[in-house]
């Protein structure tokens, strides 16, 4: 969720940025590349397409950055690189990869980030970790793209039910619904393979906050 500092020290930048600061559009780069990038992985399965959804949404935000009239930054930027992953997603399902393809991106490590390691963390904990997040994004895979997106900004990216609406144009009930609905297929698939990891899963354990 977003803190009300961070809000506030985003609208400075951005205030920056807008009188041609080009430092603080930069430090705003730096201070979401990070999240955005795991946000368009999530949503496409794919490291390249991602860092070149993600750096199309960062110019397209420093375009519009007149536009912006809100009071959260990080909501109005999800809502670019959703967009941009969407249409990466309706370019690719016109040309799309073949089960060759993509059993050779993923055999060549390309589907996911690299996981950085704890200190605590022994071999056999990374590699469960590492195990765990490809079933996760296997699960997040087989949803409907509506559903698919709003679970990994509320369950994964952190956003708020507000946050999320705003970032997608939706309204809070419709937010909460798809959610529910993201949780229990989630559930679902997951059960499958939760025997092997079966402290990890707590995605399983959430309780849906939805009524």
């Amino acid at each position: 969720m977003s803190d009300p500092q961070a809000q506030s020290d985003d609208l400075t930048l951005v205030a920056r940025a807008r009188r041609g600061e080009v430092q603080a559009f930069n430090d705003l780069v730096l201070r979401y590349q990070s999240a955005m990038y795991n946000l368009a992985f999530r949503l496409l399965d794919d490291a390249d397409l991602a860092a070149d959804a993600t750096q199309d949404a960062f110019i397209a935000a420093f375009q519009r950055l007149p536009q912006f009239r809100g009071s959260n930054f990080r909501a109005w930027l999800a809502r670019i690189v959703t967009n941009a992953c969407y249409d990466a997603l309706r370019r690719r399902r016109r040309a799309p990869l073949s089960l060759e393809e993509l059993s050779a991106e993923r055999a060549e490590g390309n589907a996911q980030p690299a996981l950085v390691s704890d200190s605590d963390e022994s071999p056999e904990q990374l590699a469960m970790r590492r195990a765990l997040s490809e079933a996760i994004q296997d699960c997040l895979n087989q949803l409907p793209l509506s559903f698919r997106t709003v679970a990994i900004l509320s369950d994964v990216q952190g956003y708020s039910y507000d946050e999320i609406a705003l970032a997608l144009n939706l309204s809070l009930g419709t937010v909460k619904s798809r959610l529910s609905r993201a949780r229990q297929k989630l559930r679902d698939c997951l059960r499958a393979v939760r025997e092997l990891f079966p402290s990890a899963y707590h995605l399983l354990e959430q309780e849906d906050e939805t009524p």
